[in-house]
């Protein structure tokens, strides 16, 4: 193994070690290892943030934002609280939370509209006292 493969390992295990020791976010241990690759030289200081420009991490941070925004102004209560005054049948909820999934998917990113409603699926979940799996793999297949 050459050097630059040791180092690349190295900092894959560190980094591995760290995420699951939990101390520090994992943003910070992410930023971290990509630093020490450009310094170690094992990515090219001009490439190293290249991947930010990458359409799918856009994507996501924008979900993140969207999905944050919409927990802390109560609309995933409400739409959660809508789902709960459907009939007991978990079928029915499931039923209502992948046909919502797939309309919104017709409009959007399918990934964003997953993420959308993935609190909703599992408060709702929780509320109807079945187990969240059952409630988030068909929401995963309507997206």
């Amino acid at each position: 193994m050459t050097t630059e493969q040791i180092a690349a390992f190295g900092i894959i295990l560190a980094s591995l070690v760290l995420f699951a020791w939990g101390r520090w976010r994992y943003d910070i241990v992410a930023m971290a290892a990509l630093v020490i690759a450009v310094i170690v030289g094992i990515v090219p200081a001009e490439e190293a943030f290249d991947g930010f420009s990458d359409a799918a991490v856009v994507t996501v941070a924008a979900v993140l934002i969207i999905s944050q925004s919409l927990q802390r102004s109560g609309a995933i209560n409400t739409l959660s609280g809508s789902i709960g005054k459907l009939p007991a049948n978990s079928m029915i909820q499931i039923g209502a939370l992948t046909l919502t999934v797939a309309v919104l998917s017709a409009f959007m990113n399918n990934v964003g509209a997953l993420a959308l409603m993935l609190p909703v699926a599992i408060r709702a979940a929780l509320a109807a006292g079945i187990p969240t799996s059952r409630a988030l793999m068909p929401l995963a297949f309507g997206s």
